[in-house]
């Protein structure tokens, strides 16, 4: 993560001044263990050593998920998208049958051979392509 990143999520983060509980000292290290996971795709046990222990960053995480502060996170961040990461699953992009020389009459297009969105799939991901 730049510096320049890091600076605009600080304020948002949970135990600043004025905020109850105190500012852990590894919430950078953290993010970054987080953005790790889903970067890689890998399973939180995964997680390489120098990030810390994967069963406490993962309790963290869903602490953090339910209390909303990744919303906030990706709220702060958002007004500039930054493009580079953007993906399209296929499952998303119907063409019509014809389009791919199907014979005429009534088809209806199917899902495709992947199936629909994975179930490992954030509920909060689909928010940046917004």
């Amino acid at each position: 993560m730049t510096d320049a990143v890091w600076e605009r999520l600080r304020p948002h983060l949970p135990g600043g001044e004025g905020k109850r509980g105190r500012p852990a000292p590894d919430n950078r290290q953290f993010i970054d263990a987080v953005c790790w996971i889903l970067r890689t795709g890998a399973p939180w046990r995964d997680l390489p050593p120098d990030y810390g222990d994967w069963k406490n960053t993962h309790r963290r995480f869903c602490r953090w998920r339910d209390r909303g502060v990744w919303a906030g996170l990706l709220e702060a961040v958002m007004d500039g998208p930054d493009f580079e990461w953007l993906m399209i699953d296929a499952s998303y992009i119907k063409a019509h049958p014809h389009s791919a020389g199907a014979p005429g009459g009534n088809q209806s297009i199917a899902r495709t051979k992947g199936g629909g969105t994975a179930s490992c799939t954030w509920r909060w991901v689909p928010t940046e392509c917004r």
